[in-house]
């Protein structure tokens, strides 16, 4: 199972979707019986690739957010402790 194939949403996999689309139109029947299943093949590879990227900026990310709330927690709490002396 594929997730919807909707171009905006995979842009580095836009060419393999139009391939495999224009596949199920071509082959109505075909495509069940295996005919479209390089295309599909790829697209899968495709999507993995576009996932891997996704998911290594989306840490770069949440790395850099966690290193700025870490620095609001020692400053918040530097800031209470001044405030008790």
């Amino acid at each position: 199972m594929h997730p919807p194939l909707t171009l905006h949403k995979h842009p580095m996999c836009a060419e393999i979707i139009e391939e495999f689309q224009k596949c199920h139109i071509d082959h109505p029947i075909g495509k069940f019986f295996g005919e479209c299943t390089n295309l599909k093949i790829k697209l899968d590879r495709c999507f993995r690739e576009e996932k891997a990227i996704k998911r290594k900026a989306n840490f770069e990310q949440s790395k850099i957010l966690k290193e700025r709330l870490r620095a609001l927690r020692k400053e918040a709490s530097e800031e209470n402790n001044f405030v008790q002396s």
